[in-house]
């Protein structure tokens, strides 16, 4: 139980419905921030601005899995509010105070080590990537059916990384009968890929790989779909990019030469909120009866 454990939730969609819920019925004492919009009610918790918080006695900020941008705003579905959290504010939570959030950047990791403070980036954990692939899989199979006018079955796919990810999605089309290749820069991987019945080629032959393909999926959040790249796809290639913000794909070139290419990142909130919110609740719940 996390009963007298005083945790502000901040911005986010419609997973943090989920972990919101998991919280009240664990007893926490919740304040909800950029959620005025928000009809439910949920017993420990309490609707507040930023200044109506008491930070002195805060034992966790969870933020979005979004995290916050470069300039300290907190995305939030359910307010029209700004939502900016500075290291002035973390500072004035207790020295146990921990900051939980999906994904990080040098903003936050630089708000949290100026407030001298502990960061927890779920979305870097394996249990919670593992699950997760599971709806960003599915999601992936929804956009090439939006978007192609060609079946998955028989259709030659192309898989960018053997990571959480990449090693679902590469399965996932497989098992509807796709011709999957799969991508990768260790020995290691292209061994798993090959016993995975895949066909492997290492990243550096990327440009050979896909001169005949239909679907590219990229994991990598590195640039690797260049527009060197691209000039050797057909034009009917789609490239769905799963990568986090900015994603690995020259987005400016595949305009350029007509081409579709789809950034991304947090399918699992798009496609299946509630699942989601659910396996991050239940990892928060475990995480914050630890502490």
């Amino acid at each position: 139980m996390l009963t007298g454990k005083a945790i502000v939730v901040i911005g986010g969609d419609a997973r943090q419905l989920e972990i919101i819920r998991k919280l009240s019925t664990l007893d926490a004492k919740l304040s909800l921030v950029g959620f005025e919009q928000l009809d439910d009610g949920y017993i420990g918790a309490s609707k507040q601005a930023m200044d109506e918080v008491k930070w002195s006695s805060v034992d966790a900020i969870l933020l979005p899995v979004s995290g916050m941008n470069a300039d300290g705003e907190i995305e939030t579905i359910f307010s029209n509010e700004k939502i900016i959290l500075t290291h002035d504010i973390v500072r004035q939570t207790p020295e146990h105070c921990t900051i939980y959030s999906g994904i990080t950047n040098e903003t936050l990791n630089d708000c949290v080590k100026k407030a001298k403070r502990k960061l927890v980036q779920l979305m870097g954990r394996d249990d919670i990537a593992i699950y997760n692939s599971i709806p960003t899989a599915e999601g992936a199979i929804m956009m090439a059916i939006q978007h192609t006018d060609i079946t998955i079955h028989s259709a030659k796919i192309a898989v960018l990384g053997l990571g959480r990810v990449g090693m679902s999605v590469a399965r996932t089309f497989d098992a509807l009968g796709a011709d999957v290749s799969v991508g990768a820069n260790e020995s290691h991987q292209l061994a798993r890929i090959t016993e995975m019945g895949l066909k492997p080629f290492h990243t550096d032959k990327l440009i050979d790989e896909v001169s005949t393909i239909d679907i590219c999926i990229n994991t990598v959040p590195d640039l690797i779909i260049t527009a060197k790249v691209l000039a050797e796809m057909p034009l009917h290639a789609l490239i769905i990019d799963l990568a986090s913000k900015p994603g690995g794909t020259d987005f400016r070139y595949a305009e350029k030469r007509g081409m579709k290419a789809l950034l991304a990142p947090g399918l699992p909130g798009i496609v299946a909120p509630k699942t989601a919110g659910r396996i991050l609740a239940n990892v928060l719940a475990d995480l914050l009866q630890a502490d």
